[in-house]
């Protein structure tokens, strides 16, 4: 399978799709353990990193390109919290790929991998913290570990999804050690992270990207 810029402007066109869809629980699910604008911020740069890739042209730029154009404007979109996140995992995306004019499954996994622990290392957060590393690292693991194996696309995404749930469900019987939640204690315990919330929503386009792209 081949990825090229174009499906890459889908695959964020998708995203931002999914995560507008599901705006208004996102932000419910902040105010029980933040300030309620989670659905807000994330609906916001994902439509913004999805209208700057989509203003390339496919012909003139390669993927890395379009992972730093969503980069740069996710951050412009959403200045706090999830936009130094998510544009640290855009650039680490589009580095991992750097200088391929498209990508095959392999580099399309690698890039997986790479946004997932921009995110670790950016947020300086552990699984087990109550974030959106929570998703993010069990999804990256399940797909490389596949992938090694020898498994199709597919499957691979199907496994990063299935443990990105998993891991944000895991979020709501923990106590938060970073942000505003942390400052609550005991009261965030029976509470899913909106981090991770968010994280498996974008995580479960990809997949779908992915499962379409195989088909």
């Amino acid at each position: 399978m081949v990825i090229t810029t174009k499906d890459v402007q889908h695959l964020f066109a998708l995203i931002a799709a999914d995560i507008a869809a599901h705006r208004d629980h996102l932000c419910e699910l902040d105010g029980a353990i933040g300030d309620g604008d989670h659905g807000l911020a994330m609906d916001a740069g994902c439509e913004a990193a999805a209208k700057a890739v989509a203003a390339l042209d496919p012909a003139q730029a390669a993927p890395t390109a379009a992972f730093n154009a969503a980069a740069k404007a996710f951050l412009n979109a959403v200045g706090a919290s999830s936009g130094p996140l998510y544009a640290t995992a855009f650039m680490r995306a589009g580095a991992a790929v750097k200088d391929r004019p498209d990508l095959g499954d392999e580099e399309f996994v690698r890039a997986f991998a790479a946004m997932a622990q921009g995110i670790q290392e950016r947020g300086k957060a552990q699984p087990g913290e109550k974030t959106m590393v929570d998703a993010w690292k069990p999804a990256a693991d399940a797909a490389s570990d596949a992938w090694a194996s020898g498994t199709s696309l597919h499957e691979c995404f199907d496994r990063a999804e299935r443990a990105a749930r998993q891991g944000c469900e895991a979020t709501r019987d923990m106590t938060a050690a970073k942000g505003r939640a942390s400052r609550l204690g005991e009261r965030v315990i029976g509470h899913i992270d909106p981090g991770a919330a968010s994280a498996a929503i974008v995580i479960a386009s990809i997949a779908k990207f992915a499962q379409h792209r195989d088909g």
